[in-house]
């Protein structure tokens, strides 16, 4: 039967894009994205604002997502990023720890201390791979462990370049807690504190998180999700002093990373 014109402009919009990929595809991807940014949960007409689709685009590749079981429909007619998406983030995860291992092996035979790979996971931070120090006084975290990002290296250095009135708007959302005396509790300083992790190229946990355990973190530069790496130790050894040393350290392991979950070849 021959194809009526209207059948092949519809399917070549759909099946082509940007790279020879397949438009839809990637305009279902990015609402999945930006879903996530807004904290999971989202209108039709919010999602329109920020992709620029047209509704009727947007209603049609919502209910494809929502037949797939990725995005649910609330009572409230919004939409919220589905259950099945859960297998595929843990999975992912897991990968993700096992590309980084290596790196943060180098990362602990070159410094002597604990390395740590986490994530920006909605407001928290998630703890996604670690190698110990081979010290008998070393610092452990838990793979899968959780924490709030104002407590934390990591945490600064993946909301450095985040917008401020994004930062606050996170920090309202999760409180600032005081994990020790020494916790940064509002968010005037915790911005304080970005802006410093800015003008140094890394972030510090001094004590903040735990007595007695200070932590050197850097962001991993354009990685595919928002991602840093950090080696943590006793107080008494992850001194100032050392810092100068392991920072660069840090940075090229980082920028290392990088590379490898881009899928790219170094030059």
């Amino acid at each position: 039967m021959p194809t009526s014109s209207a059948s092949t402009t519809d399917a070549s919009a759909k099946s082509t894009a940007a790279g020879g990929g397949v438009q839809s595809l990637e305009r279902a991807f990015d609402l999945l994205e930006r879903m996530a940014d807004a904290g999971g949960e989202v209108g039709l007409s919010e999602l329109s604002a920020a992709s620029g689709l047209p509704l009727p685009t947007i209603h049609r590749l919502m209910r494809t997502l929502v037949a797939c079981g990725y995005v649910r429909q609330q009572p409230n007619r919004r939409y919220s990023l589905g259950p099945r998406l859960i297998r595929l983030g843990e999975s992912a995860s897991r990968l993700l720890g096992t590309w980084a291992r290596p790196y943060l092996a180098r990362l602990v035979e070159e410094t002597g201390e604990t390395a740590n790979m986490a994530l920006l996971d909605g407001d928290e931070i998630v703890y996604v791979a670690q190698v110990p120090s081979k010290h008998s006084m070393r610092m452990f975290t838990e793979v899968g462990r959780r924490v709030l990002p104002h407590s934390t290296g990591v945490g600064k250095a993946l909301l450095a370049h985040t917008p401020a009135e994004e930062v606050r708007a996170l920090l309202a959302r999760t409180g600032m807690p005081a994990a020790t005396e020494k916790t940064i509790t509002t968010p005037e300083g915790f911005l304080d504190a970005l802006e410093q992790v800015r003008r140094a190229g890394y972030a510090v946990d001094d004590n903040e998180q735990e007595i007695g355990v200070r932590c050197l973190a850097v962001s991993v530069p354009n990685s595919p999700t928002a991602a840093a790496i950090s080696i943590s130790g006793p107080a008494g050894r992850v001194t100032e002093a050392v810092a100068e040393s392991f920072v660069p350290i840090l940075q090229g392991v980082a920028a290392e990373l990088s590379v490898a979950l881009s899928n790219q070849n170094p030059a």
